[in-house]
C-alpha cells in the first residue's frame, strides 16, 4: 500500500495528472470508472480564489464518487497560498496540491507554477505556508528545474519533504523544455532511490503504453504512475496498465460499444455540470480522441463538432456504434497529444 498523509492508495498507484481545461468533473468521472486511482483537479489560481472569481471557485467542485480527490492551487505569494489553502480546505478535499510544474508563460513569467523553481528558498517558504495553513494533506507537483543547468529536483524534494509535504509527483523534463523532446526519468529514479527520502515519489512524463509504464516502474522504482496527455480521450490506460502489471499480458482494446459508450457519458456529465450549451460546446474537443483509429471517421467527426443538441449528438453516436460495429481496434501506443499551450501535465 502507498500512503499519503492518511489516504491508502493501492500498491502502484495510477494518478490522473491535472490538466488545464481538461481535468474537469465530467473527465475525472470517466477516468475514475476506468482505473484511475487519484485524481486532481484542473489548477486553480490562489489569487482568483481571494477575489471570488467565478471561474476559479467553479474548479473546486468535487464529487465523493471521485474520492480520493485532490485540488490543485498555484501562486507566488505566501499569504495568497496560505488564503487559498484555507478556502480550499472548506470544500473537503481528500488532499492539497501545489503546482509548482506548469511551463506556460502566463504562469511561470509571473513567478508561479515553474517559475517558483527560479527560486528555491521561495518554493520553500510557499510550501512551508500552505503545510501550517491547513489540515490536509499537503503534496507537490513540479518538473526537473527551470533550465538544464538548474536540475535541482533532488535538493527540492529534501527540502520539501523536511516542511511537511506528504507525497511528491515529478514530471521529467525542465520548464524550457515545456513538453518537447523526451521525458528524462533519470533524476526521478535518483530522488526515490535517496535513502533520506520517505514520502511516495511518483513519476510524469511520456507514459503512453502499459508496457513503458510497467519498464518505468522497474527500472526507477517509483511509487506509482502519475498519467496526464495519455489519458485524453483513452481513459482505459489506467486499467490497461494494471491489467498488464499483473499479468504481463495486454487486454483486449476497448471495442466501438466501449469507445461510444464512455464518450457518451461524459458528455451526459458535462451537460450536467456545465448546462447544456457549455457542456455540448466544451466536449467537442473530445470527440476526434474518443474515436481515433477509425477510418473514415471524418464526416462523423464534423457532424459531432458541429451539433448543438444532445438529442443530436446522440442519434449520430448510434449511427458511428451500428457503422463500425466489430471493428478491430489495433494495440498500439497511445498517440500524445500537443499541448505545449496548456499545463497539461
Amino acid at each position: 500500500m502507498v500512503k499519503i498523509g492518511n489516504i491508502q492508495l493501492p500498491e502502484f498507484p495510477l494518478l490522473l495528472a491535472p490538466m488545464e481545461d481538461v481535468s474537469d468533473p465530467p473527465f475525472r468521472a470517466v477516468c475514475k470508472d476506468n482505473g484511475a486511482d487519484l485524481m486532481y483537479t484542473e489548477f486553480i489560481s490562489s489569487e482568483g480564489l481571494i477575489r471570488d472569481a467565478i471561474k476559479s471557485k467553479r474548479k473546486l467542485d468535487i464529487f465523493d464518487y471521485e474520492r480520493p480527490v485532490g485540488i490543485q492551487i498555484f501562486g507566488g505569494d505566501e499569504e495568497s497560498l496560505s488564503l487559498a489553502a484555507k478556502i480550499v480546505e472548506v470544500t473537503n478535499p481528500d488532499l492539497l496540491d501545489i503546482n509548482f510544474g506548469c511551463p506556460v508563460k502566463k504562469v511561470a513569467l509571473r513567478g508561479a507554477g515553474a517559475g517558483v523553481l527560479k527560486d528555491l528558498d521561495l518554493m520553500v517558504r510557499l510550501t512551508s505556508a500552505v503545510v501550517k495553513a491547513t489540515s490536509l494533506p499537503v503534496t507537490v507537483k513540479t518538473r526537473l528545474g527551470w533550465d538544464d543547468n538548474t536540475r535541482n529536483i533532488e535538493e527540492v524534494a529534501e527540502r520539501l519533504q523536511d516542511v511537511g509535504i506528504k507525497a511528491l509527483a515529478i514530471h521529467g523534463r525542465t520548464r524550457t523544455q515545456m513538453y518537447k523532446g523526451q521525458a528524462d526519468w533519470t533524476l526521478i529514479g535518483k530522488v526515490k532511490n535517496n535513502p533520506r527520502i520517505k514520502i511516495p515519489i511518483f513519476g510524469n512524463g511520456d507514459i503512453d503504453s502499459p508496457q513503458k509504464a510497467l519498464e518505468y516502474k522497474n527500472r526507477y522504482g517509483v511509487d506509482g504512475i502519475m498519467i496526464g496527455r495519455a489519458a485524453i480521450g483513452y481513459p482505459w490506460i489506467f486499467n490497461e496498465i494494471k491489467h498488464f502489471v499483473k499479468t504481463g499480458e495486454m487486454p483486449p482494446p476497448p471495442t466501438i460499444e466501449d469507445r461510444v459508450a464512455v464518450c457518451r457519458k461524459h458528455l451526459y456529465k458535462s451537460v450536467e455540470w456545465k448546462n447544456a450549451v457549455v457542456g455540448v460546446n466544451e466536449m467537442r474537443r473530445h470527440y476526434s480522441n474518443y474515436l481515433k483509429g477509425l477510418p473514415n471517421i471524418k464526416d462523423y467527426r464534423n457532424k459531432l463538432v458541429t451539433l448543438k443538441t444532445v438529442e443530436e449528438i446522440d442519434a449520430v453516436l448510434t449511427e458511428i456504434e451500428s457503422v463500425y460495429k466489430g471493428y478491430q481496434f489495433e494495440k498500439t501506443a497511445i498517440e500524445l497529444i500537443d499541448y505545449h499551450e496548456k499545463c497539461a501535465i
